[in-house]
């Protein structure tokens, strides 16, 4: 409908999967990278999960669109909702090997001749489960029977699981142990971060043919981004509804308004009027307001002798003359806050958070003027954080940007601490040094930055068999947290990953063993040997 108007070779976000608009974030590159460890390392078995939309099919699709077929033999299931005798005719059709009117035995026969015929020809087999959260427990036991098929030195199969997190409740089950204990690599994808998702939005723009016919203001991008949170398929919804609203009101200028229009579209699932319509029923509306509030205050003819115009309302029971007047509003009614009086740029939020790590304040102008370039200059680490649940639970000082009005104008404020119901924000507002977690969600933008400081430079997200000094730095500390009890070797080896998969469990983190930032800022905070700021001030840390 609007294609032609914005001068779209096509539709830019359909939510179908189309290889021409793959755009692979920093975490689809994580996950595609770890998913392709695994099959490399011949693991047996791989896991993928993630919420709803946020690319785990997209990630597949490219990996097998990666795998060379000279190399590797690759079988997708789509459709998990099988008996395990349907998964194995299901799995040995995709191969292309008999199938048909065979019980499990015949169909398992088959399945390992040709593995074995594969691997004498050094290809490597993988077969990729999606939406597996909806496979059976019986069915899951099969699959972990198909991964018995080996060698004396070898898996004749790589089998990954992806799906939803109730996946990892699943394998959790007592009777699914052996199963869970085989997982040798495991990523959770997380929703893409603001930046990640304004470019995933601009790529698809550009590859559906504009020729810069329509434009998103930033204001409408963080709307988007606040209703979508990351996930690609928010994101395509959202973006393709705030379209369709442009070109109802014949605008190529894609502003926060109807950015919101089309948000609120898309929740209660009806199409509005287009904006110029709005604001003549608004003012009708005021209109009539007025009306009824000049005829709530204009005497009127009751019927009956001894009253008129000017005689008061009677008393209907009341025990009291009525009085005249208008009323006052309760006291303690809460006033809206105001958000603008913050100071602009980032510096006031990140001298707040540098005054916590004992570093001088930033005061030199400096050409870059990001919250996290200048918690860099000044000797510390930043992580993105795009989850107020992710600020509470790294427990560390954090910076935020805030939607402070009109035209996409945001300010800086700095989470210094919490007493479990609000935060502490610097620089504080009029009347308000602390606000609540609601508040704070209502104008977050989802962009937000927590320091902290890698005392002993261990390289950020080491990956399986480095050999470094930093990953002995990090077998120290695995040790000091009680985790790690095996020799200091230096190399990143499945000990090692162990005890980081301990840790991140214990933290709440991502199980992969691999020590992100995440689980290095855990590792520090709590067992390193500087006591570092945390954001409650009711919690202990661990030594």
């Amino acid at each position: 409908m609007y294609c032609t108007y914005y001068g779209f070779k096509e539709k830019p976000f359909q939510i179908t999967p189309n290889p021409r608009f793959l755009y692979l974030s920093r975490n689809h590159r994580e996950a595609f990278a770890h998913l392709l460890y695994g099959i490399n390392a011949h693991g047996g078995f791989i896991e993928l999960t993630g919420e709803v939309g946020t690319g785990k099919t997209t990630v597949l699709r490219t990996l097998l669109e990666q795998l060379d077929d000279s190399t590797h033999r690759t079988a997708l299931i789509l459709n998990p909702c099988l008996s395990a005798t349907e998964l194995l005719r299901s799995i040995n059709r995709e191969f292309g090997i008999p199938h048909e009117g065979m019980e499990n035995g015949t169909l398992l026969n088959e399945l390992n001749r040709f593995l074995l015929a594969e691997n004498r020809e050094g290809r490597t087999v993988v077969l990729v489960i999606d939406e597996a959260q909806n496979l059976a427990p019986q069915v899951l036991e099969q699959i972990r029977l198909i991964s018995n098929l080996e060698t004396e030195t070898d898996k004749l199969i790589q089998i990954v699981l992806a799906g939803q997190p109730e996946l990892k409740t699943l394998l959790g089950r007592s009777e699914l142990r052996q199963l869970a204990q085989r997982i040798t690599v495991s990523y959770h994808l997380l929703p893409m971060d603001y930046s990640d998702s304004v470019a995933y939005i601009q790529h698809r723009l550009q590859v559906a043919g504009t020729r810069r016919m329509v434009e998103f203001s930033p204001g409408a991008l963080k709307r988007i981004f606040a209703f979508a949170k990351g996930a690609p398929r928010l994101l395509n919804l959202a973006c393709d509804r705030a379209l369709l609203v442009g070109y109802g009101e014949e605008t190529r200028a894609i502003d926060g308004a109807i950015a919101a229009t089309a948000i609120a579209e898309l929740s209660d699932g009806k199409r509005h009027l287009p904006r110029q319509s709005r604001i003549v029923v608004a003012v009708a509306l005021l209109l009539c307001l007025a009306l009824s509030v000049m005829l709530a205050f204009l005497p009127t003819r009751q019927s009956g002798a001894g009253r008129n115009f000017n005689s008061p309302p009677a008393d209907h029971g009341t025990g009291m003359a009525a009085k005249t007047g208008t009323s006052s509003p309760p006291r303690g009614t809460a006033q809206p806050l105001n958000w603008e009086t913050l100071p602009k740029g980032p510096d006031p939020a990140v001298n707040a958070i540098l005054r916590l790590w004992g570093r001088k304040d930033i005061t030199a102008p400096l050409k870059a003027r990001t919250a996290a370039t200048l918690l860099n200059r000044r000797g510390l680490t930043t992580t993105g954080v795009t989850s107020l649940r992710d600020v509470v639970a790294l427990d560390t000082p954090a910076i935020l940007e805030i939607a402070a009005g009109k035209g996409g104008a945001t300010r800086h404020i700095a989470l210094t601490s919490t007493d479990g119901r609000t935060f502490t924000i610097a620089p504080g507002l009029p009347g308000a040094p602390a606000v609540s977690l609601g508040e704070l969600a209502a104008v977050w933008t989802g962009r937000g930055q927590i320091a902290w400081r890698n005392d002993l430079n261990i390289p950020r997200n080491l990956q399986p068999g480095t050999e470094d000094e930093g990953v002995l730095k990090l077998q120290r500390l695995l040790a000091r947290a009680g985790l790690f009890k095996g020799k200091q070797t230096g190399i990143l080896d499945g000990a090692t990953m162990g005890a980081v998969r301990s840790l991140q469990k214990n933290a709440g983190l991502t199980v992969d063993g691999i020590p992100s930032d995440r689980t290095l800022l855990v590792l520090y905070r709590d067992y390193g040997t500087k006591p570092l700021p945390r954001l409650s001030t009711t919690r202990e840390p661990h030594r």
